[in-house]
Order: structure tokens, then C-alpha cells, then sequence
């Protein structure tokens, strides 16, 4: 194009927010659109696969991680809102490459079928555990409502989360 300079393309940081985040231990920055969220940012730029896009609705919970040690529904929570933020995945909850009890439990008792929903599941219950909700059966079903199994493993589920909450405790 004769007279016309060549225009750069946009930097790819034009309209991108900073965020700086550890997410499974590791501090991380991030330049991600304002309105990506937190599941698509794991998922597609960090390539933590385990996090599950299920409904992407927050109604599943299948896309459940901690963020500060609380879980959230990642398809609901927006990476820019975590700048200093701790974020644990599945990928990041077993440790010297040793499963974490919950892992451990879920397996010992056959705590998934398909396994789709497990990894949120596996991080819904150590949430439960650790914010003392895992006393009996119906506390363990109240504060795993929000994780739906679509094939009916609940029982192994509570079984596993009834054993593990020994080990962590």
C-alpha cells in the first residue's frame, strides 16, 4: 500500500488487565481480557485442564476451585478480580506427589462414576471439611448441594468425604 505506512497490529496487551496471581503455588501474571473468567483463564491460557467447564452457569459446580482457601465457581468468578489472590486447582491439591486425603478417599471408595464432576467435586469436599461443615451425612449433603454428580455416586462421595475428614482434621 503505496503512502500508507504499515500500522502495527494491536498490541495484544490493548484493552488486557494485569493480574498477578499464585495459582497452585506458583506467582503467575497474567495480561487477560476484563472479561474472561476464571475457568476459560485455567482452562485455555494456563492449560490446568482438571477444572471442568460444566454448565457454565455456577449451577454444577462441576468448575469449582479455592481461591484464598474458599471455593468458588470459577465459570462464574472473573481472573481480573484475583489479582493477589491464592487460587488452587485440582492440579494443585496433592503435594510432593502425594494425593491429598480427599483425593486419596475418593478413590478408596469410588467416589465417581464418569469422574466429569470429580474434580469439583474433590475440591467442594475439602472445603466442606475444612470449614467444619462434614459432621454427619446431612451436613455433608447441605454443603455439597451446589456439586451435581450426574451419575449418582453420592453415596461413595459422603463416604469418602466421612473418611478423609479424619486424615484432616
Amino acid at each position: 500500500m503505496a503512502g500508507e505506512s504499515a500500522s502495527a497490529a494491536p498490541a495484544r496487551s490493548e484493552g488486557l488487565v494485569t493480574v498477578r496471581a499464585s495459582i497452585n503455588g506458583r506467582t503467575q501474571q497474567l495480561e487477560v481480557d476484563p472479561r474472561a473468567t476464571l475457568l476459560d483463564t485455567l482452562r485455555e491460557e494456563l492449560d490446568l485442564t482438571g477444572t471442568k467447564k460444566g454448565c457454565d452457569r455456577g449451577q454444577c459446580g462441576a468448575c469449582t476451585v479455592h481461591v484464598d482457601g474458599r471455593r468458588v465457581v470459577s465459570c462464574l468468578t472473573l481472573t481480573a478480580t484475583l489479582d493477589g489472590k491464592k487460587v488452587t486447582t485440582i492440579e494443585g491439591l496433592a503435594s510432593d506427589g502425594e494425593l491429598h486425603p480427599m483425593q486419596k478417599a475418593f478413590v478408596a471408595h469410588d467416589g465417581f462414576q464418569c469422574g466429569f464432576c470429580t474434580p469439583g467435586q474433590i475440591m467442594s469436599a475439602v472445603a466442606c471439611v475444612e470449614e467444619g461443615h462434614a459432621d454427619s451425612d446431612d451436613d455433608i449433603r447441605e454443603h455439597m448441594s451446589g456439586n451435581i454428580c450426574r451419575c449418582s455416586a453420592y453415596p461413595g462421595i459422603r463416604a469418602a468425604i466421612t473418611d478423609a475428614r479424619k486424615e484432616m482434621r
